[in-house]
């Protein structure tokens, strides 16, 4: 077992070093040309931010990794199939493990408890490559538990990371606003132009686009948003629907915990209540008082103009990750 941490430590750590100088020189280029064309998608501040949460996210992960491959090591020791193609297990792995990513990540948009630990990804204001590194840190304690499916039906802890690590850094490319749209690589890959419809806080633009390394598991399964023009639509907002007053990183990590704390505590509510604000959407609310993006969804089709006029005096649409939207004002 020790042998078997070390070398996926060792494996994932030699991947991420021979990784780092093209990733600084990928995002030196995006300051230069986004400087050079007077587009302000880097704020200082921020980017310092994304690093210190991607810091928190990795050593998160070291202390509990020893338990997570203990898990995947006793699942993979009762594989169900053995795969003796290399072709074959290399492709489905990639594929097995972008399929669960992509349950992975809708589950932490419509879970609120999962939510809590998500939101701080989508809390950048900006959007640049450095927001790839602007990580879910409590991710590491729950995300193996997606991957015992694919050790149990043989495939190896170390290769399930090793793959993961790699595939990750895909998610660089695609936090930009640099690149434009791909042409034929929209219809199968996730694109930054998917992407930003992920970050954007527009109504339309909610919990869309939710692929890992493939767009086509959004396509099949309901979750897909284009991209539109401004002209055809709205420009992109990025960030919370309600934009964080206080950006330090302890709120930037706590606060929607903090939400769920107050709604735990309340008296006015029976218990099987309570879990319905642990376990249902982002926003869902027992008297109506809140709204979930499905919601906002609907309310934006069926009256927009009426959203559009609450966003100009609220300032922004507030989303499930702030509980209350103000009916009238």
């Amino acid at each position: 077992m020790l042998t078997m941490i070390f070398s996926e430590t060792l494996k994932e750590n030699l991947a991420v070093l021979k990784s780092t100088p093209f990733f600084a020189l990928v995002i030196a280029a995006e300051i230069f040309l986004s400087n050079f064309h007077y587009r302000k998608v880097y704020n200082w501040k921020e980017t310092a931010t994304n690093f210190f949460l991607s810091l928190l996210n990795g050593g998160l992960d070291l202390l509990v990794r020893s338990v997570y491959l203990v898990v995947l090591v006793y699942a993979w020791n009762y594989h169900l199939v053995i795969i003796e193609s290399p072709w074959i297990y290399w492709t489905v792995l990639i594929l097995g493990i972008d399929l669960l990513m992509y349950w992975l990540h809708r589950m932490e948009h419509f879970c609120r408890l999962f939510w809590a630990a998500h939101v701080t990804h989508h809390s950048a204001e900006h959007m640049n490559c450095t927001v790839e590194f602007r990580t879910s840190v409590f991710q590491p304690l729950y995300r193996f538990v997606f991957f015992i499916p694919l050790a149990w039906l043989g495939f190896a802890p170390i290769d399930i990371f090793f793959v993961y690590s790699l595939m990750q850094t895909w998610g660089l490319f695609v936090h930009t606003e640099l690149v434009k749209k791909l042409g034929w690589l929209e219809y199968v890959m996730v694109t930054p132009s998917h992407h930003r419809v992920h970050h954007a806080s527009n109504v339309k633009y909610l919990d869309k686009n939710m692929g890992f390394l493939l767009i086509i598991w959004d396509k099949l399964f309901g979750t897909f948003q284009e991209e539109l023009p401004a002209t055809a639509y709205e420009p992109i907002r990025y960030g919370l629907t309600k934009p964080l007053e206080n950006k330090n990183p302890a709120n930037i990590i706590f606060h929607e915990w903090v939400g769920i704390w107050k709604d735990m505590r309340r008296n006015d509510i029976r218990w099987n209540t309570k879990m319905k604000y642990l376990f249902k959407p982002p926003g869902w609310s027992h008297d109506g008082s809140r709204q979930t993006s499905n919601e906002m969804r609907q309310l934006h089709i069926s009256s927009p103009h009426e959203i559009h006029a609450v966003d100009d005096i609220c300032g922004s649409n507030q989303r499930q990750d702030h509980p209350v939207r103000q009916q009238a004002h």
